[in-house]
């Protein structure tokens, strides 16, 4: 694996023993699948990946005012993988869907017409989408696998593709850029890929989730201010929603298997829930009377930082929905 400007470059094989052993405090629910439009296959030479990624990250910055680039990963048609934010941080990738999401780039224009994904290309997005799936315990699914196409620009809402979206990661994006699209034709591969190594998720379960309300919060070795911060892991970003295993003098320890602690005063508890209704409306407060601003789909996840009157205000998006519509994990 090469490293330049702060990024990880390395093949499918290097990322797949990458992920298996790096630490993620943040709790993932989602994958996000793009395509980068611009720049597409006639900007890259074959060996240009650290370039590319560079002036992704300077537009991300300089031009939409982001603190880094928007991606965790940016794949490329020779099938090799560039890291970009830390997984450590949401991404910039959907509107209303980022707190708990891993955002992935391929690069390239998938629409119709444009370019063709070559066969290097779409197995390493399979197979980091498949890697990803097993190191966050998550099902492949239309709830966890996520095109940008199914949600709308404006409000995040989440439509499958019927108002105001984009057609992000390209109309022949593996047979297309639907829902039933991705049933059809990406999924499988993505199931085909992890056979018998499907998640195996531990039988111990959190004691419950927080959230970070501080910019940034070390983590350390000790449930103690005064310990060393942990030298393999980043800062756990504002607004990250974090698993507590364990609890001590108010520190929390965010790791199963490694001594990881943080401040519980810089964080508050959150409720994991998860969608029963086939569309769940989000409103601006309360209350039914409070303005639609939203909705959610059947079997998304949601977690919710505070309830008043059997309403639920959910974390990052300041949206309302009806506790009775949502099962509680």
């Amino acid at each position: 694996m090469k490293t330049q400007y702060g990024f990880i470059l390395g093949s499918i094989q290097d990322f797949e023993a990458w992920i298996r052993d790096v630490k993620v405090g943040r709790t993932v629910v989602s994958i996000q699948q793009h395509h980068t439009y611009s720049p597409d296959y006639s900007s890259f030479n074959g060996s240009n990946q650290f370039e590319l990624q560079k002036a992704m990250k300077d537009y991300h910055v300089v031009h939409n005012g982001w603190s880094d680039i928007g991606q965790h990963f940016t794949t490329f048609p020779d099938g090799s993988i560039i890291t970009g934010r830390s997984m450590e941080l949401s991404p910039a990738g959907i509107k209303g869907c980022n707190s708990a999401s891993i955002c992935i780039e391929h690069l390239g224009n998938f629409d119709a017409g444009k370019n063709e994904m070559t066969f290097q290309h779409q197995d390493i997005a399979v197979r980091l989408t498949a890697a990803l799936c097993l190191k966050f315990g998550l099902p492949v699914s239309t709830k966890s696998i996520l095109y940008h196409h199914w949600f709308n620009l404006a409000t995040g809402e989440r439509n499958n593709g019927t108002k105001n979206n984009k057609s992000c990661p390209g109309t022949a994006f593996f047979g297309g850029n639907k829902v039933q699209d991705c049933d059809d034709h990406f999924l499988p591969l993505v199931s085909q890929c992890l056979k018998e190594k499907l998640p195996q998720l531990s039988a111990v379960r959190p004691m419950k989730y927080v959230c970070v309300t501080a910019d940034s919060l070390n983590v350390r070795e000790r449930a103690d201010g005064k310990s060393k911060k942990v030298s393999e892991r980043s800062p756990v970003s504002s607004g990250s929603i974090l698993r507590v295993w364990k609890e001590e003098n108010g520190w929390y320890k965010i790791s199963e298997s490694s001594e990881h602690w943080v401040s519980g005063k810089f964080t508050r508890v959150v409720q994991r829930a998860t969608v029963n209704a086939d569309t769940l409306r989000a409103r601006s407060g309360p209350s039914v009377s409070c303005s639609v601003v939203g909705a959610y789909l059947s079997g998304q996840e949601l977690f919710i930082e505070e309830v008043e009157n059997k309403w639920g205000r959910v974390s990052m998006d300041g949206k309302w929905v009806s506790m009775k519509y949502l099962d509680m994990n």
